[in-house]
């Protein structure tokens, strides 16, 4: 196919041009300020880090493949948001699950609080958060930023039906209107209207009325994270205990068993404590706009350093309100390398 070397100051209408004279380069200087929010809703859409990035290349291969049929009613925004969005209903109606791993426990945990029914989830870098348009979403939308990247959200979103959670999505989290919502999914303005009330009511019943986190680089932080991670490194389950609130979640996909409350969070950290070896590194990064590690554990034989888990942590307060231990798949997106000398 034809290629050229295209101006970054190019004008859009004039890149869409060329891309439909078949020039690739001009194509993905078009969309390519896109692909970061994509990525971003594709994973509210799908709660898999690998599954959104897939459904962006979809995307932008569906895009280049149906540009002549794009007429310009709407933005170039809107139309990849059209073709993203019903990319990822499809796969969730059609939907066969990433399949779960083996459980990596060292022994059998004890009974948790329930079983979640959100394994397929994954953190998203937050190096991929960086400049993303919809940190300044329409006049519409009702979550700011921070809240709808969190994983608290996501995880929420994924238990919504597959319509629910995108009428949602498209008027909550971006702010687009309803007869433009309405436009993109193929549906009238009452269902939209009636898929959003039902949407909000879910999401509000799992939304935490807890205080806000500590401002970011705070002393108060700090200190918070410093003790976090030193009674996570060491295992010590009475600091741990302490340092969460009463109705703190444990979770880890893509193992279903969540553990809530000082007892049950207790009893899980008791298990483990008496069957895993101490965690000798945490290696700080950052997912869904929260703090994040990397733990590592020292090989018996070779003597070097293993990553075995990534661990997410929500805060309110003064206090951590949530632990999420996710495997490994994604570190290299995190920037966290297999092994350590």
């Amino acid at each position: 196919m034809p290629k050229e070397s295209m101006s970054k100051d190019a004008e859009p209408a004039e890149l869409l041009q060329r891309a439909r004279g078949g020039y690739h380069d001009a194509f993905a200087d078009l969309v390519e300020p896109y692909r970061a929010e994509l990525g971003m809703h594709c994973y509210r859409m799908l709660g898999s880090f690998q599954d959104a990035q897939d459904a962006v290349q979809e995307t932008l291969l569906s895009a280049w493949l149906g540009l002549s049929g794009f007429e310009g009613r709407a933005s170039v925004r809107t139309w990849l948001y059209r073709i993203a969005t019903n990319r990822c209903l499809n796969q969730l109606r059609s939907s066969t699950r990433r399949p779960t791993t083996a459980s990596t426990l060292a022994a059998p945990p004890p009974e948790p609080s329930r079983l979640g029914e959100v394994t397929w989830l994954q953190p998203y870098p937050d190096t991929l958060l960086k400049g993303l348009p919809d940190q300044a979403p329409g006049p519409e939308a009702r979550y700011e930023s921070r809240e709808a990247i969190s994983l608290a959200f996501v995880t929420a979103v994924q238990l919504l039906p597959p319509n629910q959670r995108a009428v949602l999505l498209l008027r909550d989290v971006l702010g687009y209107r309803a007869s433009e919502t309405a436009g993109l999914l193929g549906l009238t303005e009452d269902a939209v209207t009636s898929a959003l009330r039902r949407a909000r009511a879910t999401m509000n019943a799992a939304r935490s009325p807890g205080p806000p986190p500590p401002d970011p680089g705070s002393p108060v932080e700090r200190a918070l994270l410093n003790r976090f991670v030193a009674a996570f490194t060491e295992l010590d389950v009475d600091a741990l205990v302490a340092l969460m609130t009463d109705d703190a979640w444990v979770r880890m996909p893509p193992l279903p068993f969540e553990y809530r409350g000082h007892e049950a969070i207790r009893r899980f950290f008791t298990v483990i404590h008496s069957r895993v070896q101490q965690i000798d590194r945490m290696v700080p990064v950052r997912a869904n706009g929260q703090h994040a590690w990397g733990e590592y554990l020292r090989d018996p034989v070779t003597g070097g350093l293993h990553l075995a888990g990534i661990i997410v942590v929500a805060l309110a307060g003064n206090l951590v309100c949530e632990i999420t231990r996710f495997e490994t798949a994604t570190a290299p997106y995190l920037g966290l390398p297999r092994t350590l000398d």
